[in-house]
């Protein structure tokens, strides 16, 4: 029921259900600013236990992120990715059936003080264009990134697929690459709230680096001409945009 409801959403923002495109779940678990302790035992699960038996039930990459700079924070961001929305729905059934994991999960949920106030959960499909997450380098040794989750709201649906499009081949995300910008990953929402939308993220060195390459970004003569033209110009494109920077915490498979 759950595959064919998400099914049929992705059909009806004009996604194909056959496609090779992955899908992202972003599900956030929102915690009180006075409550350290919900943050520290909410990291611990999803490190110790979550990524492990996610792993083993067929999804991945996943990123676990704290929120430095973002609205309604504090909260933290566990996203996942899966090959297709069918490896989505078998991951959740051997969740289900993880022994260990449902142990843990239990232990987790016994405490008497909850590790989070409320959770609230994306599902997104990855762009065409970008079909797959790219995490960047791997090597545990050197500094962590931060990353930058963007949201762009559409008046509708004709014009969240046209936004799609600017970002597609020869747009946006060729432009982000040009300036020396690391994308993350591009999906458009098919579940959710403040629907029609896309989220993408991107990847810098830290804080200085974000500011120096959005200001090269802004200046591109590429993006100038891009945004100016006929095709791209409505500002039904994007209505409303929310961002968030975000620190890979202990255990995230990006960072």
């Amino acid at each position: 029921m759950l595959a064919a409801s998400f099914a049929v959403g992705a059909a009806s923002s004009g996604a194909q259900t056959a496609s090779k495109s992955a899908y992202y779940e972003l599900r956030y678990f929102r915690m009180r600013t006075d409550h350290t302790e919900q943050n520290r035992r909410t990291t611990e699960f999803l490190s110790r236990y979550y990524m492990p038996a996610a792993k083993r039930a067929g999804a991945g990459p996943i990123g676990l992120f704290s929120a430095s700079i973002a609205p309604n924070a504090p909260f933290i961001l566990r996203l996942a990715s899966y090959p297709s929305l069918a490896a989505f729905e078998a991951a959740r059934d051997k969740l289900a059936g993880d022994a260990d994991y449902q142990k843990a999960l239990a232990d987790y949920n016994s405490n008497p003080d909850p590790g989070f106030m409320r959770m609230d959960s994306w599902l997104l499909r990855a762009f065409d264009s970008f079909p797959a997450m790219e995490t960047g380098p791997a090597d545990a040794s050197r500094p962590a990134r931060i990353f930058e989750l963007r949201t762009y709201e559409s008046l509708n649906e004709s014009s969240v697929q046209q936004k799609i499009k600017m970002f597609g081949a020869g747009g946006e995300i060729g432009i982000f690459r040009a300036c020396g910008m690391q994308p993350v990953l591009f999906g458009e929402a098919v579940a959710g709230a403040n629907m029609p939308h896309v989220s993408y993220m991107l990847a810098f060195e830290n804080l200085a680096a974000r500011e120096k390459l959005w200001a090269v970004f802004q200046a591109n003569p590429d993006w100038i001409k891009l945004k100016a033209s006929p095709d791209y110009s409505s500002p039904s494109l994007v209505i409303n945009i929310s961002n968030a920077i975000l620190a890979p915490v202990a255990g995230s498979d990006i960072r």
